[in-house]
């Protein structure tokens, strides 16, 4: 008995040991064979593992700083122009928005274009920023430089002064000033030579009363240059339909100008600048004894209170012999030397088609509501209100 008990342990204790190996020998080459197929997937997937790792990790980072994502450096809503040149990295864009002032931390500008794609998306270009936006906001802004474009308006009436006011207010907008500006269109300027000759420009004179009045559209890179010739190319597309009409007048086309200048600072509405000018065309060419056009604006032009901010000044009788200048059409006859301002096409062809009248007077009627009464005679003239 006790030699079968003996003989049944030794029995079974080897069965153990080799169940225990073949375990061990099968829980080795399972680990191997992870270890295999984890390398392969490394191997495969090795980048986008790490890349998934550390956008996790950027994105709970970016999660703790939403707050100053959204919160702007600045109240101040002033813009300020910043270019972007052509292959700058997002880290390199954030530095130098910080470096302005316009953000508090680069870091935290390409931290979030990085976590949300933006990084591939920002453009080179010019980009008007105000620096009362946020960082997300500015990130945004930067993914397309066609918002940057700028709208500017010449409106009618308004003299090349004016226009040049208007481009030093609007800075930084333009890279240019409202001097360089005048620099192209005032007296002296180069004005293009065809320009010139296809509108009896004289030689030395100013581009004032062509500078087209209508709304613009500029990239930001354009210059002082470039803002004529759109301006110029303008008058000369609206005017192209009435130069035939020019011709079976007794003026040409700088003289229509000149004229339609006036009418464009006299008229409120529309309807009555053919009126108008038929009452100048009435003085300039009919069979009477008035010798000059006697128009209140030619007194303002170069009136010594035509100032910046106040280019129209209010006149006084007294002004109307008191102000000496060759464009005051009280003291001399016929046409001003040269346009005043910039008029509108309804104007230009008020001057080339006045409506036929008897009228040699106007002025602005007694009711106050801008428009004018018309008169055949002196006498009806000034006792009119």
């Amino acid at each position: 008995m006790g030699w079968s008990k003996t003989r049944y342990k030794a029995q079974r204790e080897p069965n153990l040991d080799d169940t225990i190996r073949k375990i061990m020998i099968v829980t080795g080459a399972l680990f191997m064979l992870m270890m295999i197929c984890g390398g392969l997937v490394f191997l495969l997937a090795g980048d986008r593992i790490i890349d998934g790792t550390r956008d996790v990790i950027m994105r709970i980072q970016l999660e703790g700083r939403r707050a100053e994502l959204d919160t702007p450096l600045s109240a101040d809503d002033s813009v300020l122009r910043f270019t972007v040149q052509p292959g700058s990295t997002a880290r390199e864009i954030g530095s130098r928005l910080q470096t302005l002032g316009i953000i508090a931390d680069g870091d935290l500008f390409t931290l979030y274009v990085r976590v949300e794609g933006l990084d591939t998306d920002l453009e080179a270009g010019t980009f008007f920023i105000q620096r009362n936006m946020t960082t997300r906001q500015i990130a945004e802004a930067l993914t397309d430089a066609s918002f940057s474009q700028i709208e500017f308006t010449v409106f009618p009436g308004q003299r090349v002064e004016e226009i040049a006011e208007r481009i030093d207010n609007m800075t930084p907008y333009f890279a240019f000033s409202g001097a360089d500006f005048l620099a192209q269109v005032g007296n002296g300027a180069p004005i293009p030579s065809a320009f010139a000759a296809q509108n009896d420009i004289p030689f030395g004179g100013s581009l004032e009363g062509f500078l087209f009045p209508d709304t613009y559209i500029f990239e930001p890179e354009v210059t002082a240059v470039g803002m004529r010739d759109v301006l110029l190319a303008a008058f000369t597309n609206a005017v192209a339909d009435l130069r035939p009409l020019v011709t079976q007048t007794p003026y040409n086309m700088y003289e229509i100008v000149t004229l339609a200048s006036i009418i464009e600072r006299e008229a409120v509405f529309d309807d009555e600048k053919p009126l108008i000018s038929s009452v100048y065309r009435n003085r300039l060419e009919g069979d009477n004894d008035i010798n000059t056009l006697d128009a209140d604006p030619t007194v303002q032009y170069e009136h010594p209170n035509a100032t910046p901010g106040n280019w129209w000044p209010r006149i006084t009788v007294a002004d109307y012999r008191g102000v000496i200048s060759p464009y005051n059409t009280y003291i001399n006859r016929g046409l001003p030397p040269a346009p005043i301002a910039s008029p509108a096409l309804s104007s230009i062809r008020a001057a080339i088609q006045p409506e036929e009248s008897p009228y040699l007077f106007f002025r602005a009627d007694c009711r106050g509501d801008n428009r004018h009464d018309f008169f055949t005679n002196y006498t009806d003239h000034v006792n009119a209100c």
